[in-house]
């Protein structure tokens, strides 16, 4: 978790105890050097959008700034990382405190710091180890490590040999319990988390999934999903939308997974959101902002002829008027995300970097079946009923990969 404020105080026991970092003036030379070089690119890149932001006045103008924009914000993640990585370096330590049944190693600086909390009946092995030279905990000397279930944690700079025995008996006050010996915890001292694995469900007594109805496989966010994609049907039948207008909206779309997937990222992550977030949000950004100019010279220009070119006003003119579909689809999304990504656990078992990689798959191959069947509709003349395959087109793709997302969610979380 990460921790900010002040580190707790001693009151006159072992604990908390401090362990400030060994420094290596090799590695901090090399992390300064490395972080000026990503530093330069920044400055240069913020300088020419600073430079942009109060002149342009078309489409055109506006992508190249968000593009601008969102490799910054993706770029800016290496500097940032090596800059907070050599203060830590300059002026980081570890502290270790102790609670009732609990211990807390956090490492960083004074007022902000990354803290782990673990569970004292659950350590074994608690022991000083030397490590060898050029790896990669030598940078310690000789540190505490103790096991903790299938892992090894270390701690501590510069541990003397005597620090062992007082470290165990000032824990053992203070949490109430001493580190196990061995690799064996007696089975009447085992927790409630040790418990056996569930008995499997009977065939046919399985619960229904959340938001799934009862005695059929269609579940409640398949019905939210359709029933938003149908809007754009009523506007193609009633409204007079256009082929530009469905492209636009689908485009827009991929905006709002995108806005739900850093949702995603941060339940996975956690703290690791503050980093992989950003660097999602400006590598997706510039990928939907070079896309809408595709979409938008392609099925808005092309389409129309001497239509508009590319003026804001126009553009956002487009939008407003989309805003039925483009609330139904925020609610058919966000219902997902809310009954099934958290209702049915289906964060269980991701890496964030899978999660980060989810949405391009989708959202390309979408985009694919789109303008492939938006090409035939400009071919013909853009007909309404080329519109409605091609709505109906994507309804099927969209049905066919959340059905797939969720039986791999299933098979991943075993519900």
């Amino acid at each position: 978790m990460l921790r900010f404020g002040a580190e707790p105080k001693r009151d006159g026991g072992f604990f908390p105890r401090e362990y400030p970092f060994r420094r290596s003036w090799a590695a901090i030379l090399i992390v300064l050097t490395m972080d000026v070089v990503f530093l330069f690119p920044a400055i240069s890149t913020f300088q020419q959008i600073s430079g942009s932001t109060g002149r342009f006045d078309s489409l055109f103008d506006l992508v190249i700034v968000l593009f601008l924009g969102g490799w910054l914000i993706g770029w800016s993640i290496a500097p940032l990382g090596l800059t907070a990585l050599l203060l830590v370096l300059l002026f980081g330590r570890e502290t270790v405190s102790a609670g009732p049944g609990t211990l807390e190693t956090s490492i960083g600086l004074p007022l902000i710091r990354l803290a782990w909390k673990y569970d004292v009946s659950r350590m074994r092995n608690l022991r000083i180890v030397e490590p060898p030279p050029r790896t990669g905990k030598a940078w310690r000397g000789p540190h505490m490590v103790f096991d903790y279930d299938s892992r090894e944690v270390a701690f501590g700079s510069d541990i003397e040999p005597g620090e062992l025995g007082a470290f165990e008996t000032q824990l053992a006050m203070l949490s109430g319990e001493m580190p196990r010996k061995g690799g064996f915890i007696p089975e009447d001292q085992q927790r409630k988390w040790q418990t056996e694995p569930e008995a499997a469900p009977e065939a046919g007594t399985e619960k229904p999934l959340v938001g799934e109805m009862p005695g059929t496989r269609i579940s409640a966010s398949i019905l939210m999903l359709v029933a938003a994609n149908l809007v754009p049907v009523a506007g193609a039948l009633f409204l007079g939308w256009n082929l530009s207008d469905v492209m636009v909206l689908y485009w827009a779309e991929s905006a709002i997974i995108g806005l739900f997937n850093v949702a995603k990222i941060v339940v996975v992550g956690r703290w690791m959101a503050l980093l992989a977030g950003p660097f999602f949000v400006g590598h997706f950004g510039a990928f939907m902002a070079v896309h809408f100019l595709f979409i938008y010279t392609i099925f808005v220009e092309g389409f129309f002829g001497s239509g508009p070119k590319g003026d804001l006003a126009e553009v956002a003119a487009l939008f407003a008027g989309l805003w039925p579909a483009l609330l139904a689809l925020t609610l058919s999304h966000g219902f997902s995300f809310f009954a099934n990504f958290i209702g049915r656990s289906e964060y269980r078992g991701r890496t964030i970097e899978k999660q980060m990689n989810e949405p391009y798959g989708r959202i390309v191959f979408m985009h694919l079946v789109l303008i492939f069947g938006g090409g035939l509709a400009m071919v013909l003349g853009g007909p309404t009923i080329v519109i409605l395959i091609v709505i109906v087109l994507k309804v099927v793709f969209d049905i066919r990969a959340h059905l797939r997302q969720r039986e791999r969610s299933t098979a991943s979380t075993g519900r």
